[in-house]
């Protein structure tokens, strides 16, 4: 009886130590919001995204959780109109550097940036880049690049 319960106790021990030592290794959506973190300039845990898609164009909204985080609500405007900014000149590295990949529609909304309009507009608790263009091609490779976003970050928005 003495002998299985030290061989026992051994056991467990050891199984506790090799549990301990296992490096947790972060998930797809963890290290999609630490870059998230990096490029975008603020913590994605204080803020919401979502990613609306409309009949002329879409929208890129973002707002702090809280009312009161002054300090996201500045981080999230002064994003979102280097955001309208480099999309305008067709400069999509951000995205393509938070997703670690290049998000469908890219390469047409890069090439037809001339006909695709960014406007910034500050809401309540952050604000939103609104986007238009009455070029088919430019629309759907936009809504493609919206949708991507709406799954990524897992926002729930609409995909139609």
């Amino acid at each position: 009886m003495k002998i299985q319960v030290i061989i026992l106790s051994c056991v467990l021990l050891f199984s506790i130590n090799c549990f301990s030592q296992q490096e947790t290794k972060p998930t797809d959506q963890q290290k999609l919001e630490q870059r998230g973190n990096e490029g975008m300039g603020f913590d994605q845990q204080k803020i919401t995204h979502h990613f609306l898609l409309t009949k002329d164009g879409g929208a890129i909204q973002v707002t702090a959780n809280s009312p009161d985080d002054k300090t996201s609500i500045d981080e999230i405007r002064m994003h979102l109109e280097h955001i309208a900014g480099a999309f305008s000149s067709g400069d999509f590295d951000i995205p393509m550097f938070v997703h670690d990949q290049t998000p469908p529609g890219v390469a047409t909304l890069k090439r037809l940036r001339k006909k695709i309009i960014y406007k910034v507009e500050f809401i309540d608790g952050g604000g939103r880049v609104a986007i238009h263009t009455a070029d088919a091609r430019a629309l759907h490779a936009l809504w493609d690049f919206l949708r991507f976003q709406i799954r990524e970050h897992k926002t729930g928005d609409a995909l139609n």
